[in-house]
């Protein structure tokens, strides 16, 4: 693919890929969620949390090849640095730039943002070390995206509320089945069901926090819906699974998650729920170019 492209795109292309770009748009929905939740208002501190995470984020993703570079050796050849196509040594030093940028930004967002992007930090580290060496790997995610949605609570005007506490974990829950997912597409074997209906936990809190006189209302029901529909379209792929099944699924639950921010901020979310579906589209059309997992 890379004859085709102009030589700056092709040595740009490998970074893309490392840093799994195409789930950025997730981040920003994440930190757009918990600002939403957190009071919003403080719009400063909101681009310097997405910039922040942003960088911790793609770090996170950088510092993961580097520690799985003999497993894709083995296993997963066509990774960047396993092909030769990047420097082990190069990628390492860009992530601790990225991880040490990320948390001086997230930082100038207040003292409770800077707390929270500390712990998210040291979650995404202890993610990258452990997760090919404990079952338990897919739970340490999850706490990664926990961890996202306080840090840009904390940066809101009324900080980190009750609220952003139970949406951030509805989005962790999903996170779980989502990885417990993409960890068997990653081992080519199965993975248990058990941790699929947290996939659904989001649409049970929107229910929970949302009183019925409004569940009818146009800015409720259509984004309740539109999860449903495509957790239906996403793990259908699962119960008569192709080659391609498995991974499919599991592009299709990640770009999710900006549906999974979009239902947490009902129903005062607009008009900021275009800003969600723009995301979304964002997401969908990154995966076509630059591969999910």
């Amino acid at each position: 693919m890379s004859r085709d492209l102009p030589l700056w795109a092709a040595h740009l292309r490998p970074w893309l890929i490392l840093g799994r770009v195409s789930n950025l748009p997730t981040v920003w929905s994440n930190v757009l969620a918990g600002w939403l939740l957190g009071g919003g208002e403080r719009l400063g501190a909101l681009v310097l949390v997405l910039a922040g995470t942003s960088c911790i984020y793609v770090a996170g993703m950088f510092l993961n090849d580097v520690v799985d570079v003999e497993f894709d050796r083995e296993h997963r050849q066509e990774r960047p640095i396993a092909s030769g196509q990047v420097s082990w040594l190069a990628v390492l030093l860009v992530a601790m730039g990225l991880m040490a940028a990320g948390v001086v930004l997230v930082g100038l967002g207040g003292v409770p943002a800077f707390v929270f992007g500390l712990l998210l930090v040291l979650a995404v580290v202890v993610y990258d070390l452990v997760h090919k060496l404990v079952s338990f790997a897919p739970v340490v995610m999850a706490l990664c995206r926990y961890l996202l949605v306080l840090v840009a609570g904390a940066a809101g005007a009324e900080g980190v509320t009750g609220l952003v506490v139970w949406s951030a974990l509805a989005l962790g829950l999903y996170v779980l089945g989502l990885s417990y997912v993409a960890r068997g597409e990653s081992r080519g074997g199965g993975f248990p069901l058990w941790p699929i209906p947290g996939l659904a936990v989001p649409l049970l809190l929107a229910v929970l926090v949302n009183p019925p006189s409004i569940w009818f209302f146009p800015a409720v029901l259509l984004p309740l819906a539109l999860l449903v529909v495509w957790l239906v379209r996403c793990l259908r792929p699962l119960v008569r699974p192709g080659p391609e099944g498995p991974r499919r699924a599991v592009s299709g639950l990640l770009a999710g998650i900006v549906l999974v921010d979009l239902v947490a901020t009902i129903p005062f979310g607009w008009p900021w729920g275009w800003v969600f579906l723009a995301f979304f589209a964002g997401a969908l059309m990154l995966q076509r170019s630059v591969p999910a997992t």
